[in-house]
């Protein structure tokens, strides 16, 4: 009996000294700083749990307008030189969501047909390719998929099933008309910036107009401006090159009179032979 008193008395002391300690984790995590980064619906802890129906915001309401994107389209050019063929001022910019719906497009110039035509479909490309290859953790512009599709390299062939959709080539005059929808496309050279607010990737930007490269520079000075930089800064996912930064996997071709952050780098090698 003694040692059935004994051994209840022992149970009852686990049982307490277990709820207490719950009890004392739970408070702890009460007592800790919430970080919006981390809380907010769509962030990393909670879409490392698997899917979860709602669990990322996804609309346009808090990513930048039409007459946003124009208003930096004009403005960021002046920052510093952009290179490129006419300084990254006729370009064409295109916002979509986390589920790659477009939000918005604008163009620099004020009649959008004196912009190159073709760069509207493929700003909105890139936006698509830039939101859909990058995560909350780890942000891919799309200069940086240059080498990873070329042939013999691991990513050979992504555009195959992301085709851009026939019916989201519109006049220059009704760019606006594709809003909502899924355009699609995978362009695997820059101008194109995943966007984010704190740690959580909220959408896509893509600038076509120019070079590839200095449609990368004005693209991600309109990301820094908008304050949508991911959280390890604004050159977390930069152009590299592999003349000036070593040999990497995700390098990208010098262009015609290529400049980063203010510096002029060197420019697109001339073609022979032919």
């Amino acid at each position: 009996m003694k040692r059935l008193n004994a051994l209840r008395a022992s149970c009852v002391a686990l049982t307490v000294a277990a709820a207490a300690a719950a009890c004392s984790k739970a408070e702890s995590q009460q007592n800790q700083p919430t970080n919006p980064g981390t809380t907010q619906p769509g962030s990393s802890a909670e879409q490392s749990r698997g899917s979860q129906p709602g669990a990322a915001k996804a609309d346009c309401s808090n990513l930048p307008s039409a007459d946003d994107l124009k208003k930096w389209l004009r403005s960021t050019p002046s920052e510093s030189e952009a290179g490129g063929l006419m300084s990254g001022k006729m370009e064409w910019a295109t916002v979509v969501n986390r589920r790659g719906e477009i939000c918005a497009t604008a163009v620099a110039t004020d009649d959008p047909t004196s912009a190159w035509p073709g760069s509207q479909s493929i700003s909105k490309a890139k936006a698509y390719t830039a939101n859909a290859f990058s995560t909350d953790d780890t942000p891919l512009s799309t200069a940086r998929l240059y080498t990873l599709t070329q042939p013999g390299h691991s990513l050979w062939g992504v555009a195959e099933p992301n085709p851009f959709n026939p019916e989201c080539v519109v006049s220059p005059n009704d760019a606006d008309k594709t809003k909502g929808k899924i355009c699609g496309g995978a362009i695997p050279f820059g101008g194109g910036v995943p966007l984010y607010r704190s740690q959580t990737r909220v959408g896509g930007l893509g600038v076509s107009g120019d070079t590839a490269c200095a449609d990368h520079e004005i693209a991600k000075r309109i990301r820094h401006a908008a304050g949508l930089d991911p959280s390890k800064g604004q050159f977390a996912d930069d152009i590299t090159f592999s003349s000036v930064d070593g040999p990497s996997q995700f390098s990208h071709p010098l262009c015609a009179n290529t400049w980063r952050n203010g510096k002029k780098l060197g420019d697109e090698a001339k073609a022979s032979g032919y």
